[in-house]
């Protein structure tokens, strides 16, 4: 009698770490459950007392101190798509940048066309006159739109030089791009805490040159001889 009293107590004794074990587990489940509900405003009290509690209603007592909690879920980041491979190579070799600015004509068609044939590219935009000066140490001019590919600069928008130069560079004649794909927002070419470019010093050493990428020389795929 007394052994099976022992053996009933060290069952009961043996269930409560159980059952202290499954109740976090099961409000962990439904915190989890309501994970795609809205986040609710948390508050922390400290009463005069300075006993602390948390409630999803501020008190009504103004002397009592109350603390907004921030648990929102956090942003997840998006994850830029990768491009084809065929493209990702080309970007590598000979990137794209755009310069531009408001109110232009002929920056828009430039734009358009580089949306249109799907080609990857950053854009500048030349806004201010330390943008000016920056794009004038850059390319000899602050006329825009100035288009480089790779190495070179286009000046001005010309659809038929344009289309040319980007056909030797290798990009595909038509887009190719993820349907999830999203041109990066434009930026200014000198951002506010940055300098404007510094023109080259006579006494400045020279930096080496990249060897250049040679394509075939004139023929149906390069009628001009565009060598980069």
């Amino acid at each position: 009698m007394q052994s099976h009293f022992y053996a009933d107590h060290f069952e009961v004794a043996n269930a409560r770490p159980a059952w202290r074990w499954l109740l976090p587990l099961a409000v962990g489940c439904i915190a989890l459950g309501s994970g795609s509900l809205q986040a609710q405003s948390v508050y922390r009290i400290v009463g005069p007392d300075g006993q602390v509690t948390f409630s999803d209603k501020p008190p009504t007592t103004p002397a009592i101190k109350v603390t907004p909690i921030d648990n929102a879920l956090p942003a997840v980041a998006p994850v830029a798509p990768a491009l084809p491979y065929e493209l990702h190579q080309v970007v590598g070799k000979f990137p794209v940048t755009l310069y531009s600015s408001s109110n232009c004509a002929p920056c828009d068609s430039g734009r358009n066309l580089l949306a249109t044939r799907g080609v990857p590219y950053s854009e500048k935009t030349i806004t201010t006159a330390q943008d000016a000066e920056a794009l004038q140490a850059l390319s000899g001019s602050n006329a825009v739109p100035l288009l480089t590919i790779g190495a070179q600069h286009l000046s001005g928008f010309s659809a038929s030089e344009w289309t040319q130069y980007l056909n030797v560079a290798g990009y595909p004649e038509s887009s190719i791009l993820p349907a999830s794909y999203r041109q990066p927002p434009a930026a200014p070419l000198v951002t506010p805490d940055k300098p404007a470019i510094p023109s080259a010093s006579p006494g400045a050493p020279e930096q080496p040159a990249l060897p250049p990428v040679t394509v075939p020389a004139i023929g149906p795929a390069n009628p001009a001889g565009i060598r980069f």
